[in-house]
């Protein structure tokens, strides 16, 4: 069933897929009622294809994953064919054009990452590795042929992918990394890759690993293609971190490359520095934009049927309580108000005017809002908080993470406070 509305949705001529202000939307003569789920009815700016997009995904998710999210959070536990059923209904890499993808506008892309960030980060994490990192990078960087050799097999999940940038010494500043390729010693045409990165999803069941590490003639970052069934044993080691305090339903792990080799057809040919890596990651982080909302979102409704149906007081809900309702108004603008500026953003990522500080300001501000939110709502649980039962305690521990990875708050903040004052700060 959902196989067959994503691929309708997305089959129909482009001219089906017309600008906001050319479908004709008239003002209503009377008020709509208020539509707490909605509030500033950002479906009115969705063209029927994305709006399709959306109910395939949010039924797969709710249908599909969310049964499953509890006791994978528990068990510290990744089902990889996750990835193969997201495949199945053209999920994954969902922006690029051709290579079996399904080829839908940003904002749609969007959408996606949403409906599987309301049933949990991790996740959105797994999903977001394969499609933005990976599958982005090579379709931006990557060679004709290495498009068509990895592509068409990772859109349908049946080659999984990480993206090696972290490395334990170097969290946010890339720019150190000590990862290097120089040539094999006794393999011609083959590079050698040394190193070690960390905090990888994906790593430990991942078939090919978007590794950056500096080459050695120029001392520039390249990226490069390892694939694990073309390394010796020794050479490449994938161990997972365990015991994690969120995204524990995502599987994370490090990357060892001991003299690891790699052909240097597997390099991309076009892209050195830090240019093509944070290309990456900027299309990472738009998605993390839009996926913390529906974390956030899913946050809200729990908080709201517990305020509504615990009873407290001379038996009143906490839901008749203002201190209860602020914490929901809070959440809830703030959930509203990050969703239109995805929007935004992704109607100019389409048409190829959005500036990386975009994604920076909507990464921060809505990963930072979608915490702090969270956490005020988990106050409505008292107690009962604690039980994952309830989920909202999930939800914290991942939001957690959203807000450090892939560019922590306060880096996002120095990128947009030199944007606008023109001024290399001190760091």
């Amino acid at each position: 069933m959902y196989q067959s509305i994503l691929r309708n949705a997305t089959r129909r001529s482009p001219s089906a897929i017309r600008p906001v202000c050319a479908r004709g939307y008239a003002a209503h003569a009377t008020p709509q009622p208020f539509n707490w789920e909605d509030p500033l009815n950002a479906q009115s700016l969705f063209t029927e294809e994305e709006l399709a997009i959306s109910e395939t995904a949010e039924a797969y998710c709710q249908e599909r994953m969310l049964p499953r999210v509890l006791q994978a959070y528990r068990d510290e536990h990744y089902d990889k064919k996750i990835l193969e059923e997201m495949g199945e209904l053209g999920l994954l890499g969902a922006t690029i054009q051709g290579y079996d993808c399904a080829g839908v506008s940003n904002v749609a892309s969007g959408l996606i990452t949403k409906a599987v960030e309301r049933v949990d980060s991790g996740y959105r994490s797994g999903m977001s590795v394969q499609s933005s990192l990976v599958m982005g990078g090579i379709d931006e960087f990557g060679t004709q042929e290495q498009k068509e050799k990895f592509l068409p097999k990772m859109a349908k999940g049946k080659l999984l992918g990480a993206f090696g940038l972290t490395e334990p010494n170097h969290g946010s500043d890339p720019g150190s990394m000590e990862a290097t390729a120089k040539p094999h010693p006794t393999k011609k045409g083959y590079l050698s890759l040394s190193g070690s990165k960390t905090w990888i999803t994906n790593s430990p069941i991942a078939d090919v690993l978007l590794v950056w590490a500096k080459h050695h003639e120029t001392g520039k970052i390249r990226g490069f293609l390892v694939e694990r069934s073309e390394c010796p044993p020794g050479t490449l080691e994938t161990p997972p971190i365990k015991d994690k305090n969120g995204l524990r339903a995502s599987l994370t792990g490090m990357i060892h490359m001991d003299e690891c080799p790699v052909p240097e057809a597997n390099m991309f040919p076009g892209v050195e520095g830090l240019r093509g890596p944070f290309t990456c990651l900027n299309s990472a982080r738009y998605g993390i934009a839009w996926g913390i909302t529906g974390a956030l979102e899913d946050c809200i409704s729990r908080a709201r049927s517990y305020a509504l149906e615990r009873k407290q007081f001379k038996g009143n809900p906490l839901a008749k309580y203002q201190l209860v309702q602020k914490k929901l108004a809070d959440a809830t603008t703030d959930a509203a108000f990050g969703t239109l500026a995805c929007v935004q953003v992704g109607r100019l990522k389409d048409k190829g005017e959005a500036a990386s500080e975009m994604i920076s300001m909507i990464k921060r501000q809505n990963c930072d809002r979608a915490l702090q939110n969270a956490r005020v709502l988990q106050e409505i649980f008292g107690g009962n908080a604690v039980s994952d039962e309830y989920g909202i305690g999930r939800h914290v521990a991942n939001l957690f993470v959203t807000s450090v990875y892939e560019g922590q708050s306060d880096i996002h903040s120095l990128i947009l406070g030199r944007a606008i004052t023109g001024i290399q700060g001190f760091y």
